[in-house]
């Protein structure tokens, strides 16, 4: 079932795209800075503006990823990777940036920053109980079910 996801622009994104898909079978919609130059020096984590405030239907989440290239070439990531955004926020969408390259990047306006994902969610019950069902792998933790 397909939704729609509405988007306002602010007055410092009055002509950049809005979030969209680069292929026709990309799940992720680019997404773009709004600022002016932006610097990130090495190991430095920014703050930046996409100039647009999104409206989400109720039941859908927003996954805020990295652009693998972005990745790849700089070393640009985003620490909080993947990052939710909820249906009831209506606040700038801002995406954390991190960069873990050697040299300082900088982001031009128009850029594309990162990547969003929408996917429907499920809110079940939470239930306090005296006890949890038994499993074959029980409490084994990372690498406990093969190779680490």
């Amino acid at each position: 079932m397909s939704f729609a996801v509405r988007f306002r622009r602010l007055p410092s994104n009055p002509d950049l795209p809005l979030p969209e898909r680069a292929t026709s079978h990309a799940a992720g919609y680019d997404v773009r800075c709004s600022e002016e130059g932006v610097e990130i020096g090495p190991g430095e984590i920014r703050l930046v503006s996409t100039g647009l405030i999104m409206e989400l239907p109720e039941g859908v989440e927003c996954q805020v990823r990295p652009r693998s290239g972005l990745a790849l070439k700089h070393g640009i990531t985003l620490p909080n990777s993947p990052g939710t955004i909820d249906p009831d926020y209506r606040g700038e969408l801002r995406i954390i940036v991190q960069n873990l390259g050697p040299r300082a990047v900088s982001l031009a306006r128009g850029e594309r920053i990162a990547q969003l994902v929408f996917a429907r969610f499920e809110a079940p019950s939470v239930e306090e109980v005296g006890e949890v069902g038994v499993t074959t792998r029980g409490s084994g933790g990372f690498g406990s079910t093969g190779r680490a």
